[in-house]
């Protein structure tokens, strides 16, 4: 029973907020101390009442059970029926005769009529009762089947008999029942009256941490990743001797250390981007400078050592490949500006074409499918930036997959959004590169050489920042022999 107990107790509903905890825990409180009074009520009022019992039960003395000692030979100063004396005994008032441990006497008052049937039938039960009581003049309980509970006192007799007189115990336990009611009533009303109160007293009390949590609600819709961010207006003051007020000015001050670092990050992010922006437009001058002059000495008529004409060779590939990465640095920096991009109608299908065929091109080794709509998908945007993106996803499966693998480029429509798929079956993209694969400056590879086409890691940045500039997403799954990249841009008419 206890197990079932605590399983039945385990599968009640429990408070979840902390309101309902709090006036569930006034309300458990409140019933725990009215149950405590009514107890001690309950017991106090018992205990009274049998006292006062036990008194008028000494006080009633032996002569109604001496009156039926001799068999109707009363005393002297009987005038009544010989079958007991009731003179002054209270309506209930129980008499026997016991000899030898055998009742051979017995009656009960039923009213103040001397003439009333005092024969009352008990059973051997209660006879053995009787026969336990002690003679030791105090009162003890007795259950007769006839009559309900007694308090008696039990006499040493004239005779070598025992007379036992009783009183009833009804109206002991009437007026305690009485009482119990009462107090059930009356501490049910007000456990009731205490939840309702409680309840409209708890949440008057916590009316600030409601506030708390809307503005923290407000906080955490904030973009707060990047950009310039304004929080918004501080949780209202509460009484700092309270620990709600506490609570809300330790928010406060997390707020504003929270705004003090995103100004700051704001500020070096801002120095940062006109840094890059700035470098990579001075850097575009005499990296080109330095392609102009290599190829123009490779094209000197006269004869030219083979070490300075690979040289050469080199110069020129190596400020080709600076010019694309200062290229892709100030596009990054652009966009982080918010520079708005040109807004047309681009034919996806027409650059996926495109691109694709670009890519058989540049990777002959590598096997290369179309899964296209059966209708033309158009998006509004910048068609040479779009390329771009395509160009990079088709040479990011090019160049991160050996010769033999198949790159499947799929264009759908799903809602109001354009979903360009590049799927490979190569290796895939290791699981700790992953979070960051649209990262600047990640690699797949760090030790990627030079002749495998290693690139600065920020074709995939690029694909990104772009994707987002057009109100679109970009993502990645990446397993063993299937790596997927989606984007989603919306289609013709959206504004991003």
């Amino acid at each position: 029973m206890p197990r079932r107990a605590a399983r039945a107790l385990r599968r009640l509903p429990r408070p979840r907020t902390l309101r309902a905890r709090l006036t569930a825990g006034l309300v458990v409180l409140l019933a725990v101390s009215c149950a405590a009074v009514g107890l001690a009520a309950v017991f106090s009022l018992n205990g009274f009442l049998t006292q006062r019992l036990d008194e008028q039960v000494s006080q009633v003395g032996t002569r109604f059970p001496a009156s039926l000692e001799h068999n109707g030979q009363l005393p002297d100063d009987h005038d009544g029926d010989e079958r007991g004396d009731t003179r002054r005994q209270a309506t209930g008032t129980f008499g026997a005769r016991l000899l030898n441990g055998v009742v051979t006497n017995k009656g009960v008052v039923r009213s103040g009529d001397l003439t009333a049937d005092l024969a009352v039938d008990l059973t051997a039960a209660d006879e053995r009762q009787l026969a336990d009581v002690p003679t030791d003049g105090r009162a003890h309980t007795v259950e007769l089947s006839a009559l309900g509970d007694y308090r008696v006192v039990a006499s040493e007799g004239q005779d070598g008999d025992v007379l036992i007189v009783g009183l009833p115990l009804e109206p002991v336990e009437a007026s305690v029942h009485r009482l119990e009611l009462v107090a059930a009533i009356v501490f049910g009303l007000a456990l009731a009256v205490t939840g309702v109160a409680g309840a409209f007293w708890v949440r008057w009390s916590l009316r600030p941490l409601d506030r708390v949590a809307a503005t923290a609600t407000r906080v955490s819709e904030l973009p707060l990743a990047s950009g310039e961010v304004a929080l918004p207006s501080r949780a209202p003051e509460a009484d700092p001797r309270g620990e709600v007020g506490q609570m809300a000015a330790a928010f406060n001050r997390m707020l504003g250390h929270v705004e003090d670092a995103l100004t700051k990050r704001h500020a070096s992010e801002e120095r940062l981007r006109s840094f890059a922006a700035d470098a990579s437009h001075e850097l575009r001058t005499p990296v080109a400078s330095v392609r102009g002059h290599a190829e123009l000495a490779l094209l000197h008529p006269g004869p030219v050592p083979p070490e300075v004409t690979r040289a050469l060779e080199r110069i020129t590939a190596e400020s080709s490949r600076m010019g694309e990465m200062v290229d892709e640095m100030l596009l990054l920096a652009r966009l982080d500006a918010g520079r708005p991009l040109e807004r047309k109608p681009v034919d996806l299908t027409r650059l996926v074409l495109d691109a694709v065929t670009d890519a058989r091109a540049a990777g002959p080794g590598h096997r290369w499918a179309l899964e296209l709509a059966e209708e033309p998908v158009t998006v509004t945007g910048d068609a040479h930036r779009l390329h771009q993106v395509l160009a990079n996803l088709l040479a990011n499966a090019r160049l991160h997959t050996p010769a033999g693998t198949k790159v499947t480029v799929s264009l759908d429509t799903d809602g109001d959004r354009a979903v360009l798929q590049v799927r490979d079956d190569g290796p895939g993209v290791p699981e700790d590169v992953q979070p960051g694969v649209f990262e600047r400056f990640t690699r797949a590879d760090r030790r990627r050489t030079e002749a495998a086409g290693g690139g600065a890691g920020l074709g995939l940045a690029i694909v990104a920042a772009v994707a987002e500039a057009h109100g679109g997403t970009v993502s990645l799954e990446s397993n063993p022999g299937a790596t997927t990249f989606t984007v989603r841009l919306p289609l013709g008419g959206a504004d991003g």
